[in-house]
């Protein structure tokens, strides 16, 4: 029991952050239609900040969330107006395949700024681990479950109950229709990926005490973010995070049952299984076309 319930808490710890990173991939896609595969960097760039103002220059821990947080966004400020409001216009797959080049392109600056070695970032609170039914938990873990549910709760609120969360539903279900009814679309594109880029950084600040932070660190996160936005369903915000949850238990399950060394081919093959058996997820809706 004790030995199940420990990987049930590794899975949740995992779960919570490949949830955020999902919940970012969703929103651009229902956004713009675009699957950005810079995603993981934003994560990086969360990461990053937070280890040079918390870890290297001491800042408080308030100030240092915020300011990573807030750097992280504007970054995803940055790559809209510079790279994809330009290329609005063209196809989908020229579109991705930008945002691959993007993600090349802010590897290669992190790598330039902060270099290839790992940065340690102290963790937010004691490293005590709590003990229940024989399975242990550090505080860190319970923080990043605390912040993420606070995050995705808050998420969830700005678009049911605010009028520009309305907006980008609105946008996100009929971008035609939105226009019609005199909703400006380009700056709630712009919204998105600032919105997108500061939840990843969420999750980047959250697990960086844990696996400390890398210029490379965004390329398997944000690969898993999109597994378990693919397994949630892309057009799914409740989806996506019910998928990045799962895909961590069933990771944590794989290398606790299996081998530590399938864990990360756990994820892939839950991707390849769901784009061949249900592509739109388990609770994304398939589109209907008329031929």
């Amino acid at each position: 029991m004790g030995e199940i319930l420990q990987y049930l808490f590794s899975g949740l710890t995992s779960g919570a952050i490949y949830a955020l990173i999902a919940l970012g991939f969703t929103i651009i896609y229902n956004a713009t239609g675009v699957i950005n595969f810079a995603q993981g960097e934003f994560v990086m760039a969360g990461a990053m900040l937070m280890a040079t103002f918390w870890g290297k220059y001491g800042w408080p821990l308030p100030l240092a969330f915020g300011a990573s947080l807030a750097l992280t966004s504007g970054v995803g400020i940055l790559v809209e107006r510079l790279a994809i409001f330009p290329a609005r216009r063209a196809g989908i797959i020229t579109l991705i395949i930008i945002t691959i080049g993007i993600s090349i392109l802010l590897k290669g600056i992190a790598m330039f700024i902060w270099g290839k070695d790992s940065l340690p970032v102290p963790s937010f609170v004691s490293e005590k681990p709590f003990s229940i039914l024989g399975a242990t938990i550090i505080p860190q873990s319970i923080i990043i479950l605390i912040i993420s549910i606070l995050a995705v709760l808050a998420l969830e609120f700005f678009f049911r109950r605010t009028l520009t969360g309305k907006a980008m539903r609105a946008c996100a279900a009929n971008r035609l229709a939105a226009k019609l009814l005199g909703i400006k679309v380009e700056p709630l594109v712009l919204l998105a990926f600032a919105v997108s880029a500061g939840i990843s950084a969420i999750a980047g600040i959250l697990v960086s005490p844990i696996t400390f932070a890398t210029y490379d660190m965004g390329t398997m996160l944000g690969l898993k973010g999109f597994s378990g936005a693919v397994l949630g369903g892309l057009n799914s915000s409740l989806g996506a995070v019910t998928g990045g949850f799962l895909l961590g238990i069933l990771e944590s399950l794989a290398a606790g049952f299996i081998s530590s060394a399938y864990k990360d081919a756990a994820a892939f093959i839950i991707l390849l299984l769901m784009l061949f058996l249900k592509p739109e997820g388990l609770f994304g809706q398939g589109e209907v076309k008329k031929l």
